[in-house]
Parts: structure tokens; C-alpha cells; sequence
């Protein structure tokens, strides 16, 4: 699951270092995630795992690093919306 947020940060997230180069726990708005980005990011997140993040997770701890990204993609998956 990683490898494949690090393919959607990528194609959308428009960090300023390759997603190979960062560590799962960097924070992404470190390396240059912006809100804009965000949005674009967590639509492609939904589309990609079908999943659909609750407005009460969208903050910014959420995308704050792959791991975050994906410990919440996990618990969606699994019919959870708190994490």
C-alpha cells in the first residue's frame, strides 16, 4: 500500500523530492505538500483504494506522512471511520 501512495503523491501531491526519497513517517508538508495539493491528493486516495475519508479525519495529521496515509486507509478499509 506504500508504494502505491507513493505513486499517487507522485502523480499529485507535486512534493519537491522524489516519493522513493521520502521515509514513511517525513512529513509530506515538509517536503512541499500544500492544501491544494491535499484535495487533489485525497480525492486520488478515494478514487485509487475505494475509500471515502470522513470530514472529521480531514486534517492535517492525516497527510502528514505515508505512514498516517496509510494506517487510515487501512481502518476505512475495513468498514472503521475512526482512527
Amino acid at each position: 500500500m506504500k508504494n502505491e501512495l507513493r505513486k499517487i503523491i507522485e502523480t499529485v501531491g507535486h512534493i519537491d523530492v522524489s516519493p522513493d526519497c521520502v521515509a514513511d513517517d517525513d512529513d509530506l508538508y515538509e517536503v512541499g505538500l500544500t492544501s491544494l495539493n491535499t484535495i487533489q491528493l485525497m480525492l486520488a486516495i478515494e478514487k485509487h483504494f475505494n475509500v471515502e475519508i470522513p470530514d472529521e479525519l480531514l486534517n492535517r495529521q492525516l497527510f502528514r506522512s505515508i505512514n498516517s496515509l496509510a494506517d487510515t486507509i487501512s481502518v476505512l478499509q475495513k468498514g472503521g471511520a475512526s482512527v
